[in-house]
């Protein structure tokens, strides 16, 4: 029997052609005495940054648009993606610009059939299996079933959405989606990753914290650019500033990076290959983006564990917690979101206040014998 092919919608500004660093190179160059703009400056896609009018002018430009260079490694991405599903390419250009954005499309990838470019602003009437978009709004309001935020930075600031860092891990999602997760359950019997993926307020941490008490678990020492809590010991991340992260990050220390509440959460693997080369169990409480992008590297021996927790219960944690009110903000808005997640993950667990119940449930599924759990 024929498989069913996905319908896989493809952003086009910043996700397949480069848009706001080619603008920023462009206004860099109109501005010689000034200092270079950098891409860090936008903090949303729209208005911000420096020259933001300028900057915002140029999308309206056709010369600008037919000019646009291609991001490296998106035709073979997008070559890749089409013999696994029907391919879309959705994208919104003023109307002036709306032929050189398909004379491009259909000559730059020429696998995707010309009707399957569909030019227009509302992508939230256009269902989908899955849509990967690098705007947060337009993420929060698709109606596909996986809508996928291509992580960039100026969509650091939701939480909880369904995200991936890399054009490879999102072609192992949709591999993931398109076979129904069909594949034997993940052993971790000869060591591995086990990823705690839930909302804030799920207990993931004490869980990790847990479990790491055990033989044969242990926590890998993630970098982040939160600041340490208090009862944090020196120990429990390795806290850096925001720019040495960043400088970390463009020379590839970490495997996988996310952002969660505005703060930058990084593992390297260094950190956690030796932890699976003793055959042991590499604990991380992580949001989806990181894991999926951990499963992606160790596939079968990486397992994603839902950890759900009633959601007035969850509520409760967060308002409880020592942290600013624009942070319990952020995380309370991100729930409906980071419960959407459970559907990507391996086994969902659900919690109570019995934590030690719990962690007993994830050790059997670590080393179950069969092929999944009852």
């Amino acid at each position: 029997m024929r498989k069913y092919r996905i319908r896989v919608g493809l952003d086009v500004d910043d996700t397949i052609y480069e848009c706001n660093s080619y603008a920023v190179s462009i206004i860099n160059s109109r501005h010689p005495d000034e200092e270079p703009m950098k891409i860090e400056e936008i903090t949303y896609w729209g208005g911000s940054g420096r020259h933001a009018d300028e900057r915002i002018a140029l999308y309206s430009d056709p010369e600008f648009v037919r000019t646009q260079p291609i991001t490296e490694g998106a035709q073979e991405f997008v070559k890749k993606l089409s013999q696994i599903a029907d391919v879309f390419f959705i994208t919104a250009v003023p109307a002036a610009c709306m032929s050189a954005r398909a004379e491009r499309l259909v000559k730059d990838f020429p696998e995707i059939p010309a009707r399957n470019i569909i030019l227009g602003t509302r992508k939230d009437i256009i269902s989908l299996d899955i849509m990967l978009d690098d705007g947060a709004h337009n993420i929060s309001s698709s109606r596909a079933a996986y809508p996928v935020l291509f992580r960039k930075p100026w969509n650091t600031g939701l939480s909880g959405l369904l995200s991936v860092n890399s054009y490879d891990d999102f072609l192992h999602f949709c591999e993931m989606v398109r076979n129904s997760f069909a594949e034997s359950f993940p052993q971790l019997k000869d060591g591995g990753v086990l990823c705690l993926v839930g909302p804030s307020g799920s207990s993931k941490t004490e869980i990790a914290n847990g479990l790491t008490k055990l033989e044969r678990f242990e926590k890998p020492l993630t970098s982040t650019t939160r600041p340490r809590r208090e009862g944090e010991g020196e120990n429990s991340y390795r806290f850096i500033g925001e720019a040495q992260f960043i400088k970390e990050m463009k020379a590839g220390s970490y495997i996988e990076t996310t952002v969660y509440s505005g703060y930058h959460f990084g593992t390297s693997e260094k950190d956690i290959k030796p932890i699976v080369d003793r055959h042991n169990i590499a604990v991380i409480p992580i949001d989806i983006c990181g894991a999926i992008t951990l499963k992606n590297l160790y596939r079968h021996r990486a397992l994603l564990v839902f950890v759900r927790r009633d959601r007035a219960e969850a509520i409760k944690r967060i308002i409880s917690r020592d942290i600013d009110l624009d942070d319990k903000t952020r995380r309370i808005m991100s729930l409906d979101f980071e419960y959407r997640n459970s559907e990507v993950c391996d086994t969902e667990i659900n919690v109570d206040d019995d934590i030690e119940k719990t962690i007993g449930q994830i050790v059997e599924l670590c080393f179950s014998q069969s092929d999944f759990p009852s």
